[in-house]
């Protein structure tokens, strides 16, 4: 339903004059949703949406499924993991494909119930698959740090965990502006946008209606006319200065920033965060010896350049027919957040 505020950026947005602008959206969620509601069709011609790396499970890197792949067949550890990331291909298979051959890989809603388990069954060591944005990390460093304190040895986490600010600078020649994602936004608060204006990024903080969607581009497309970096918060309801202090601060207790590899990106220095040394027994990699796995994506699949924007979805030789939701050929087509997901389930 057309309200008030939506009809207000409507006229704002197709009254939109100026220079070509693209924007990215950086959140799988706003992605989907953005396609949904049917955004794309009331923008101007000279203003292009792009969606970016904003799919935790898309930019997961093959070597990371290859070493839960190892750690499931050689160390015969029990992987539990959230549902998407099974389906991610590693550089010979996925997780469902060895659980089919044997593998014991458990499907679980947070990291807390990987514990639980663990917790149950102490015969077993069990691993749990940490990926995500600074939404989800708190989770996991709360099951560390309860593991720890009740002594629960056979826990550990595979990290591939991934903070979104270090991506920005690497993403900013793709994009005029950006959509920040409202729920991690939720966490870090407004000052790491603030940041990012001395490198002359901009961009404003979204929620996901329709209304705040419209709003957020409205205020982009007003900004950039002034020809000055700016950031914008237009999830107030949600998203404050100070964002989340208790779950940085849990975060900053059991992690610390590293290198990772984003797919289709490469190695963005400390955008990555791994357990600190007073947790290395939790630390999957070093408990269990998991060899150097660098990973093998299959060569056909476009999912780098999708990720980065330069492409669209329809693009790569692979969309559509050998590649779709239920044979998944690469991470973008898995996610439900994926942007190969998202063009194909509304047809584009």
């Amino acid at each position: 339903m057309e309200t008030e505020t939506s009809r207000a950026a409507l006229d704002l947005i197709r009254g939109y004059e100026g220079r070509p602008v693209r924007i990215m959206e950086v959140c799988g969620t706003h992605t989907h949703a953005i396609f949904k509601y049917g955004i794309r069709k009331v923008l101007p011609e000279q203003v292009r949406l792009i969606s970016g790396p904003g799919c935790p499970v898309c930019v997961t890197e093959t070597g990371f499924i290859d070493e839960a792949l190892w750690l499931a067949q050689e160390r015969k550890v029990t992987i539990t993991t959230f549902g998407d990331l099974i389906r991610v291909p590693g550089s010979e298979r996925n997780l469902r494909e060895a659980r089919a051959d044997g593998a014991d890989v458990r499907t679980v809603y947070s990291p807390l119930d990987a514990l639980t388990y663990a917790r149950e069954h102490p015969e077993k060591e069990v691993v749990f698959l940490s990926v995500g944005f600074e939404t989800t990390v708190p989770g996991s460093c709360l099951a560390v740090k309860k593991a720890k304190e009740e002594g629960v040895g056979n826990f550990a986490l595979l990290t591939a965990n991934k903070t979104m600010d270090q991506a920005y600078p690497v993403l900013k020649d793709s994009a005029d502006a950006f959509l920040y994602p409202g729920h991690v936004s939720a966490i870090t608060g407004m000052g790491i946008y603030r940041k990012l204006l001395d490198q002359g990024i901009s961009g404003a903080v979204c929620g996901f209606t329709p209304d705040e969607i419209l709003t957020a581009l409205a205020v982009i497309l007003k900004r950039l006319k002034s020809g000055q970096p700016f950031t914008e918060n237009c999830y107030p309801r949600v998203v404050t200065e100070e964002g989340t202090p208790i779950g940085r601060s849990l975060i900053r207790e059991i992690m610390e920033p590293c290198g990772a590899i984003w797919r289709g990106i490469g190695n963005i220095p400390a955008s990555g965060l791994k357990l600190r040394s007073d947790y290395t027994a939790f630390d999957a990699r070093k408990k269990y010896d998991v060899p150097d796995l660098s990973g093998r994506p299959n060569p056909a699949c476009r999912c780098g350049d999708v990720l980065m924007g330069r492409i669209k979805p329809p693009a790569c030789p692979l969309f559509g027919k050998v590649c779709t939701p239920e044979q998944p050929v690469g991470a973008c087509m898995v996610s439900s957040e994926g942007t190969c997901s998202a063009y194909y389930q509304y047809n584009l």
